[in-house]
């Protein structure tokens, strides 16, 4: 599966901004996806997650609340709305998806096969 991540780009202190992930090639229903970030000097880490389907999420306790996951498996779309932004939400963002038959979101990059390129968010005080 191919994916590509983009929505990302520079935002004041408590705005908002919509990421989206469109994928290509085998079935988009058939996996679970996530969305991690990765700031300068930092290690890639989690912020959410949806399975197969989109009825069952997983958020980072630090985005809980701000951001929400969704997908469209019609559209082969998973979005990310981010509001509320704070500078610590500068980074980069990826989209991931599993291998078929996981059918949940994981909190953890291992447990993810397939990576988009990135898009940057950067969130100024």
């Amino acid at each position: 599966v191919q994916l590509q991540a983009s929505g990302g780009g520079l935002v004041q202190a408590g705005g908002s901004l919509r990421l989206s992930c469109a994928a290509s090639g085998r079935t988009f229903s058939s996996y679970a996806m996530g969305w991690f970030r990765q700031a300068p000097g930092k290690e890639r880490e989690f912020v959410a997650a949806n399975n197969w389907s989109g009825g069952s999420t997983l958020y980072a306790d630090s985005v809980k609340g701000r951001f929400t996951i969704s997908r469209d498996n019609a559209k082969r779309t998973v979005d990310l709305q981010m509001n509320s932004l704070k500078p610590e939400d500068t980074a980069v963002y990826y989209c991931a998806t599993r291998e078929p038959g996981y059918w949940l979101g994981s909190p953890l990059v291992n447990d993810y096969s397939s990576w988009g390129q990135g898009t940057k968010v950067t969130v100024s005080s």
